[in-house]
């Protein structure tokens, strides 16, 4: 489903922006931290730079090394980078630092490995926003915010900006796009998504299983609707 994901005219888009705002010369090393199985690593080195991939799961790297046997991907915590003082050019890290209890001890290390005047790239969706057609809005809303209590940093994406500026970073910008999904290959997020809700208990079985089959439903009938709140920060360190 994440390969169905990347490959939505939107996800090319929005990764080709965040390419372009780290204003990277050819041979500059840059790294992508939570890489997975390092799309945006391939397509970073595609653009002339010496990307290298860093992901805490030892499963993702070794799929990205069977993908692409040439690519530097390697095995790490965003909080423990394996770069000297000042050795990278850019840092890049997508839908990640709502994993993060704490995201400024993230950046406060990618500060750490960006040379002066180095640039930095944070790509987030917003948990607590996600605009969802249902007939019961009600249940959607209550649905949608359940789910974003179970993430670490829900709101870390809105948060960008103060963020940044906190761990001392210059010339901070913010974009905001929006996802849009219809299609099939979104319904398994939906139906997690209420699985989620009903077992931390703030909705019934019941509501689960009405909500899941008109969601279900809709996704039959070419109706169903999510959109994603994404924000794009770039910064100079």
């Amino acid at each position: 489903m994440l390969d169905a994901f990347d490959a939505l005219p939107d996800s090319v888009r929005l990764r080709a922006r965040s390419y372009d705002l780290l204003h990277l010369t050819p041979g500059a090393p840059v790294v992508d931290v939570g890489c997975g199985t390092g799309l945006a690593v391939a397509e970073l080195a595609g653009r002339g730079a010496r990307a290298i991939g860093v992901d805490l799961s030892e499963q993702m790297i070794a799929e990205g090394r069977r993908r692409e046997s040439g690519a530097d991907l390697r095995v790490g915590d965003a909080r423990e980078l394996p770069f000297r003082d000042g050795e990278l050019a850019g840092y890049r890290a997508e839908k990640l630092y709502h994993e993060f209890g704490d995201p400024a001890g993230a950046l406060g290390e990618a500060r750490r490995v960006l040379a002066p005047g180095g640039r930095i790239v944070l790509i987030g969706q917003d948990w607590d926003t996600f605009v969802i057609d249902s007939d019961t809005p009600a249940l959607t809303r209550t649905i949608v915010h359940a789910r974003a209590d179970l993430i670490p940093a829900p709101r870390a994406a809105r948060a960008y900006r103060a963020l940044l500026l906190d761990a001392g970073f210059d010339d901070v910008t913010v974009e905001a796009h929006t996802g849009v999904l219809t299609g099939p290959p979104v319904l398994p997020m939906l139906v997690g998504t209420a699985g989620a809700a009903r077992d931390a208990g703030a909705i019934t079985e019941d509501d689960a299983g009405t909500w899941i089959a008109e969601q279900t439903g809709r996704a039959r009938t070419g109706r169903l609707f999510v959109a994603v709140p994404l924000f794009v920060a770039a910064a100079r360190r």
